[in-house]
């Protein structure tokens, strides 16, 4: 049981234990069953709190039928959740069966007092059950049947207005009525054992398991015991001693459950399944036996999930190598080891020259076969205790162990040069294949792994991006690089001649196919008609003080362009913008915002601000705090690339986002690699449980677009519907696409 619920979990054992002294007491000659089922009885009781504390954990602040049917109804106990004001009773089917409810609406208060066995709800009457946290009530059913039910009541949320309560009942009626004339103890355990209805093991002699019917059927027998030997032979080689040690852990008594999760093979099966095993044991007594045993939960679907998700936030799927987040994760332990141990190693990060030009004239499938084969060439170098990773789009970043040869960076960088260079045959002949590099050396240069990497990207960063430039990390590369440079006063010239303009591509209601939104891109548009793409200018702009006046352009831009199509008729649509980790880190960024929709007349809802996972992640509490500012003036908020940086879905709690973009590189492949598939209709499910939006960029064919509606993807966004736009050519696409049929 989770430590986070340790009063529920005091209450269910208080409960349980009371109710066995106090049968034990009546009926003496029936101790040896009570304790068995007591065992039972205690092991299902925690796994339903353990599960109710986990899916209440995260309710909103609200309480709905919906939201109670979904956590209740499959569980196999009576289940009363209610408010002490009575704003709020739901009762499970197992207790509305028993009650006789039969419609969906009933008198919540009568139904509560005849469950309780309450004649009226007051004061004194509360007390019975929310205070002593137990209480055993007795009804009829519509065929007058006498019902017997132990409650056990405890506070799962406290607010202003009132508490909420979490009911669990035992179901008594059936050990009230049956006759403890068993033959032998067998018959006991496995009575027991059915009426926990898991799966349960138990043993008394630690050489044999008497084994419930559900646990028989998962373990594949035909007797209901197995010898533990035999059980043992069943489980993986990897996980025996897991097992070994839980069986001789019986041998000293504790009053709390263990856990140990094992891949077990049924006997009549060749795959292994993941089973939680939680088990306890009890000491004998004078009138009892040793038990040692508990209860098997199949947990293989949490296992695969999870080996999905570690996939997702470990590794790049388009080049099956590490992604940044591993990069970061190893590469600091890596850091703090080299300090400890008097290592050293090389950081090469390394980009791919002009790739732009790889996708735009090739499309994303070459430049994803591009990408791919530059991450083979660099794992051939990988050496033990090094790494190579994706790190975003083109950058790749690759760690080796210093052996003392200063040479090793550059030799290696050439290396990989020449091999990348022989890549251009094919569909790739009149390419010219070439990659920059910039290296700098772990501890020397840097506090931490993430400054050295950042020194790496500055060496990088202060060659000739398209000339196959090595650089090695200087001090005083950062003020070359933050300097004034030619293309930065050409860029500023730019923006003070009115140079820039937005682009807009659109997005689609995948099961409409009508347009609900643009995404608004730059675009520097020279005086000659040459249109510069924002890869090559922002990157300049960000290292000075000119992207604080592109981001205010394409913010005010956006605002008027939409309200402009508003006012001409056209359908409503969000305009969602991007923000750089420099803007958004501004305190006065909820003021701009403010001031750019006031100056425009839009409303609020009719504009996104796009993120990437990377730039919200990087200071979580701020970002967390500056996104809550945007969406209390009513803004959406959208999270771009997902997949490509950090990837924790733990984080889709944290974010107020109302929008997930699935990145391209799921996208390409979804056709042809059911990983990929997975991943993605994975993250759709989790998005879809939080009431976050999908939707997928980089959609190129109409098979992408049929997998990703049938997977309940919400939107789409691709070359398939069209590639970014100035305003007057979507406004031609809005009369093409109001003509538009599903």
């Amino acid at each position: 049981m989770k430590s986070g619920n340790p009063l529920a979990a005091a209450i269910v054992i208080a409960l349980s234990t009371a109710l066995v002294v106090f049968y034990a007491f009546l009926r003496p000659e029936q101790t040896v069953a009570i304790i068995i089922i007591y065992l039972a009885t205690i092991i299902a009781l925690s796994f339903i709190v353990y599960f109710i504390s986990k899916m209440y954990g995260k309710l909103k602040t609200s309480i709905d039928a919906e939201d109670f049917a979904e956590i209740t109804e499959s569980l196999n106990t009576e289940i009363i959740v209610w408010c002490d004001d009575f704003s709020f009773v739901a009762m499970n089917t197992r207790i509305r069966d028993l009650l006789g409810i039969t419609g969906s609406k009933y008198d919540e208060k009568e139904m509560l007092k005849k469950a309780f066995e309450l004649p009226d709800l007051t004061d004194e009457s509360f007390k019975k059950i929310t205070e002593t946290g137990s209480h055993e009530a007795h009804f009829l059913t519509n065929e007058d049947k006498l019902i017997t039910i132990a409650w056990s009541t405890s506070v799962i949320k406290k607010r202003k207005k009132n508490c909420v309560y979490l009911s669990t009942g035992f179901n008594l009626t059936e050990i009230k009525n049956m006759q403890v004339n068993l033959d032998n103890a067998n018959d006991f355990f496995n009575t027991a054992m059915d009426l926990a209805e898991i799966g349960v093991i138990m043993s008394t002699d630690r050489k044999k398991f008497i084994v419930s019917s559900i646990a028989m059927e998962a373990l594949g027998l035909t007797t209901s015991s197995i010898d533990i030997g035999t059980l043992r032979t069943q489980i993986h080689p990897n996980d025996r001693i897991q097992f070994d040690r839980a069986v001789k852990s019986g041998d000293s008594y504790s009053s709390e459950v263990q856990n140990v999760e094992l891949r077990i093979k049924s006997l009549n099966g060749s795959a292994y399944r993941w089973y939680s095993f939680r088990y306890k044991s009890i000491e004998s007594t004078g009138n009892t036996l040793v038990l040692f045993g508990g209860a098997l939960l199949d947990i293989t679907q949490e296992h695969e999930k999870d080996i999905l998700i570690e996939r997702l936030a470990y590794i790049d799927e388009v080049t099956e190598i590490a992604n940044r987040n591993k990069l970061m994760d190893i590469g600091q332990k890596t850091y703090e080891c080299s300090q400890l141990l008097n290592y050293s190693y090389w950081i090469i990060v390394l980009d791919i020259d002009r790739f732009h030009i790889i996708n735009d004239t090739c499309g994303y499938s070459n430049g994803n076969y591009i990408l791919k084969n530059f991450a083979h060439i660099l794992y051939k170098f990988v050496t033990p205790g090094g790494l190579a990773a994706r790190i975003s789009g083109d950058n790749f970043a690759l760690v080796l162990r210093d052996y003392g040869d200063d040479e090793l960076p550059i030799r290696t960088a050439k290396t990989i040069q020449d091999e990348f260079a022989k890549l251009a045959v094919d569909d790739f002949a009149a390419i010219s294949l070439s990659c920059s590099a910039g290296f700098s050396k772990l501890p020397d240069d840097g506090n931490s792994f993430l400054d050295v990497m950042e020194h790496a990207e500055f060496a990088l960063k202060s060659g000739d991006a398209n000339n196959s430039s090595i650089y090695g990390y200087e001090p005083s590369m950062h003020d070359s690089i933050i300097g004034n440079t030619e293309l930065e006063k050409a860029l500023a010239l730019a923006i003070e001649h009115n140079e820039l303009q937005l682009y807009y591509q659109p997005k689609i209601d995948l099961k409409t196919g009508k347009i609900i939104g643009v995404e608004a891109l730059i675009r520097w548009i020279k005086p000659d008609g040459t249109v510069i793409k924002p890869d090559s200018f922002v990157p300049i702009a960000e290292s000075s003080h000119l992207i604080g006046k592109i981001s205010e352009f394409v913010l005010n831009e956006g605002c008027r362009q939409n309200k402009l199509w508003q006012k001409m008729g056209y359908p409503n649509i969000v305009m969602s913008i991007n923000f750089t980790s420099t803007d958004f880190y501004q305190n006065d960024l909820k003021d701009k915002v403010l001031d750019a929709l006031a100056m425009s007349g839009l409303d609020p809802q009719w504009l996104e601000v796009e993120l990437t996972e990377t730039l919200a992640l990087s200071d979580i509490d701020f970002a967390v705090a500056q996104m809550n500012k945007l969406r209390d003036l009513g803004v959406k908020l959208a999270m771009d690339d997902f997949g490509t940086g950090y990837s924790s879905l733990s984080y889709l709690q944290i974010l107020p986002i109302t929008l997930l973009k699935l990145d391209r590189s799921f996208i390409t492949d979804i056709q042809h690699d059911n990983i990929a598939y997975e991943i993605v209709s994975a993250v759709i499910r989790i998005a879809k449980s939080k009431r976050i939006e999908t939707i997928a960029e980089g959609i190129e064919n109409t098979g992408q677009e049929d997998i990703l509606r049938q997977a309940g993807c919400d939107y789409g966004q691709g070359y398939l519907y069209g590639k970014p736009m100035p305003a007057s050519k979507l406004e031609e696409f809005f009369e093409k696409n109001a003509e538009v049929h599903y």
